[in-house]
């Protein structure tokens, strides 16, 4: 592993950006020269980002229905985008869902045993994330079991029934495509629906036990998508202490006086807002009401999110960085992570300090991505 004197460089502390040199030596940021110097004048040295909730790995493991069979080559291929954005932890958002597909089980147990499998020899440190349909009553009781052989330690709900649709006996807007997606016939799909939609009053009773089972087996849990202060507080009676991607104002609020963790998703700062209209991620954060940025769909957006928050004045360069590094790594417990200090795990993002681009990125002290002048000055 190689150690390195990164000097020159305009380096992202705590305090803001300081032009001092950054010692790294077996993985980790230490206080004294390692006698190993690189010249990195006209570069920024961050943090490196840490995703929490990240869904751009699909067009990797499935770029075409059935066209991949090996999952760990798509894994391979995620760790090298991963690298050029800047992520250096990332946590792969995968659901398991009655809407089948690449949301069903057969899909994620292949996704999470390629993560279990293939991830330790990686260079990026690649996490699963199971995002949960709260209808599955048939899978919670061997779901704790699941969740430990596959080494998932974030849970998030969702629930996706059309329930006006389906109280008002109308079929869904999206039934056909769906239906396709799933591999099941419309009149399939939407019978299973029904059957979700009738066994509703059985939910509630069935989340308390699970989330009280996840909650000892010490992981963590949130709620995706709340919609009203009183359905965010629900959560939260259950242990369900993250609130990731709130629809609404109310719900953003509710969760954060609460003293919730707020996740928001980066491509809503980079669009200017919601593609879906709802709450501006950019309100919550000028609000003080958001703790953690994640890529969502689109593993670009947390760097250039951090980066426009800081240009048009939102926040200093220090707090809208802490927005994608050390703020997800507290959600996520990660202490060793998400800021430049001594003792910290050597993760961090080379930036060119013109364009801003990423130049080369490290995971506890390896190169996961580097190119063009920065390669240059390490290894010409």
């Amino acid at each position: 592993m190689p150690d390195f004197d990164l000097a020159g460089a305009d380096v992202l502390r705590p305090e803001g950006l300081r032009r001092e040199r950054l010692s790294f030596a077996q993985g980790e940021i230490v206080e004294d020269p390692v006698g190993r110097a690189v010249d990195l004048s006209g570069f920024l040295v961050l943090p490196g980002i840490v995703d929490l909730h990240g869904d751009g790995f699909e067009r990797h493991l499935a770029p075409r229905r059935g066209a991949m069979k090996q999952a760990n080559e798509g894994l391979v291929a995620v760790d090298g985008e991963l690298g050029a954005n800047g992520i250096t932890t990332a946590l792969l958002a995968q659901f398991v869902s009655w809407e089948g597909g690449l949301r069903g089980f057969e899909f994620a147990e292949t996704v999470f045993d390629a993560i279990r499998d293939t991830a330790p020899r990686l260079v990026s440190d690649i996490r699963p994330h199971l995002r949960f349909e709260t209808h599955l009553l048939d899978h919670y009781a061997d779901l704790p079991e699941r969740l430990a052989n596959w080494g998932i330690s974030y849970v998030v709900f969702n629930d996706h029934l059309p329930y006006a649709r389906l109280a008002a006996g109308e079929a869904p807007k999206n039934l056909i495509g769906q239906a396709l997606k799933a591999g099941r016939s419309p009149e399939a799909h939407l019978t299973l629906m029904n059957q979700l939609y009738a066994a509703r009053g059985e939910v509630p009773d069935a989340l308390d036990w699970l989330c009280a089972r996840l909650a000892k087996a010490g992981v963590r849990m949130g709620s995706h998508d709340d919609h009203t202060a009183e359905r965010r507080l629900q959560w939260r009676a259950r242990g369900v202490d993250i609130a990731e991607f709130p629809e609404t104002l109310e719900a953003g609020e509710a969760a954060h006086d609460a003293g919730d963790t707020v996740v928001m998703g980066s491509p809503n700062v980079v669009r200017g807002g919601s593609h879906k209209s709802n709450v501006s991620a950019l309100d919550l954060i000028s609000m003080g009401m958001c703790d953690a940025l994640a890529s969502d769909y689109h593993y670009p957006s947390p760097r250039r999110a951090a980066l426009m928050l800081a240009e048009t004045g939102v926040a200093d360069l220090a707090g809208a960085w802490r927005l994608v590094s050390e703020g997800p790594a507290k959600v996520l417990g990660l202490t060793d992570r998400g800021i430049l200090r001594t003792g910290k795990r050597a993760d961090l993002v080379v930036l060119d300090a013109q364009s801003k681009r990423v130049a080369a990125t490290f995971v506890a002290g390896r190169v996961s991505f580097m190119n063009g002048e920065v390669a240059e000055r390490f290894f010409g």
